[in-house]
């Protein structure tokens, strides 16, 4: 980042200066003077560069007076150096004092430095001057509450329309809404990040109110089944059991539970065979059409679900080239027909490059969306890689997912980070990360804002960037997230 490379500079130019300034160089009265005046202006510039980094987009003005800033940084820094390697080496070593002063005896090397000293001196008052007179601590000071994109709604709609057009969403449904009185399993099997949790929910929603009995179960990579399975009690209306109670007695609790009730259950996330045959032992034959539906991404465990039925399983394919397209435009756009003419060829090779999975045009949509100039689009296509079309594979998409947390403000990254401590697949309370957000200090109240409007603005700020994924909402206000597992 531009802010950052300059505060790679300024900071060790800093404790150059500090040094110089320090009782080691008493006997160099100007050169310390002189060293004591530029580390206290570049002090000030280098407050301003710390609320920069900590701003997501920079005006044009602070961008050329920070541009500035670097290039004197890195003009001053090489004075310095010159001046320590040609009177003695490191102010370190014994003997340094002594032989930087015998060099200062002559007349001609005095006015030299005096008059080196001299000119970083002036850049830098004129340096602090434009900050002041431009007053760029105030260019990019918004304390305006970040609202969530309208577009990142609109785009899990929009997702959800096209993982679960007409053809799949209706071969689900009739596959689990026929006749048959005996419990059936379908399984949803696919690449991570196509859609098969969203395909899931559409379908259960569509067709859970033939049941008296219905429940949606996360699972995850590695699943603690005491919990998993004390959490589909509650979600089907038992009290649940004590955390001490064994495996064989949750399952027992279910299947009485079930037994009398036409029930739906959606199975969700699914890694492992050993763990399927634990789940399935709660589920009853009951002779009353109960079904339940498995989403996994691996064909193994989704054959072993449906062994009975083993016409049952829906692969799920990447998106077509206009499928992706119409996803990647609605979120930077709003609309496909929206498009500048002059970003088609380059979003053809963006989209190229994400492979039709909806999970990765969604996240370098998201980071393309805040940035409207073509040198920004380039360096993102020229970031992302070329096999992950031609051979997806789950390091491949962990890479284009990169992209987004490597583009993130430092003021962002800590949050994100923070949220990587909840089980994958969890639902996370809002509220709950804004406190624990607040009272880990990760929140940069720069602009007088209240701390937990701050915290919910930032929030809102990874959903825009489509880091962590909407969830619960009560009266168009979003009170809870995901995490997709790749994202962790």
């Amino acid at each position: 980042m531009p802010v950052s490379a300059t505060m790679g500079v300024m900071k060790p130019l800093l404790g150059k200066l500090a040094t110089l300034a320090g009782d080691e160089y008493s006997k160099l009265k100007g050169v310390r003077k002189q060293a004591s005046f530029l580390e206290k202006e570049l002090s000030a510039m280098n407050a301003a560069l710390e609320k920069m980094e900590l701003m997501d987009e920079l005006d044009p003005v602070a961008k050329d007076w920070r541009d500035r800033v670097r290039e004197m940084s890195y003009d001053m820094d090489n004075c310095i150096d010159d001046f320590i390697r040609q009177f003695g080496g490191a102010p370190a070593k014994a003997g340094f004092i002594k032989e930087t002063v015998r060099h200062l005896k002559t007349l001609g090397q005095r006015h030299r430095i005096a008059d080196r000293m001299e000119e970083l001196k002036v850049l830098a008052l004129e340096a602090n001057e434009r900050r002041i007179r431009y007053k760029i601590d105030e260019c990019n000071s918004s304390s305006s509450f970040v609202a969530i994109d309208p577009r990142m709604s609109a785009i899990y709609v929009d997702a959800a329309g096209l993982v679960g057009t007409d053809g799949p969403r209706k071969e689900l449904v009739n596959l689990l809404t026929d006749t048959e009185k005996k419990l059936k399993v379908v399984s949803i099997v696919g690449f991570g990040g196509l859609g098969k949790t969203t395909l899931a929910k559409q379908v259960y929603d569509e067709i859970k109110g033939r049941f008296n009995c219905m429940a949606f179960l996360p699972i995850s990579q590695k699943p603690n089944m005491t919990w998993i399975l004390n959490r589909l009690q509650l979600k089907l209306g038992m009290h649940g059991s004590s955390s001490a109670c064994e495996l064989q007695d949750l399952i027992e609790d279910l299947r009485k539970h079930l037994t009398n009730n036409r029930y739906l259950i959606v199975v969700d996330d699914l890694w492992d065979q050993s763990v399927w045959n634990a789940i399935s032992r709660a589920f009853p034959e009951n002779d009353k059409g109960s079904r339940v539906i498995v989403t996994t991404r691996v064909e193994d465990v989704a054959s072993g679900a449906c062994c009975s039925h083993p016409g049952s399983i829906y692969r799920m394919n990447f998106l077509d080239e206009q499928d992706s397209k119409r996803l990647f435009y609605n979120r930077i756009y709003g609309s496909e027909d929206d498009c500048p003419s002059r970003f088609e060829d380059i979003s053809a090779e963006i989209l190229k490059k994400c492979g039709g999975l909806p999970l990765a045009i969604i996240t370098i949509s998201s980071l393309l969306a805040s940035r409207p100039e073509m040198d920004e689009w380039e360096a993102i296509r020229n970031s992302l890689g070329t096999q992950f079309a031609i051979n997806p594979t789950t390091e491949g998409i962990k890479s284009i997912l990169n992209l987004s947390y490597m583009h993130l403000p430092l003021h962002l990254r800590a949050c994100f980070l923070h949220v990587g401590m909840y089980p994958e697949d969890r639902e996370i309370e809002r509220d709950d990360l804004v406190r624990q957000w607040v009272a880990e200090g990760f929140i940069n109240n720069l602009y007088g804002q209240d701390m937990e409007v701050a915290a919910k603005s930032y929030f809102n700020e990874l959903i825009n960037r489509s880091l962590i994924q909407p969830e619960r909402t009560d009266h168009g206000e979003l009170l809870s997230c995901r995490v997709h597992v790749y994202m962790i």
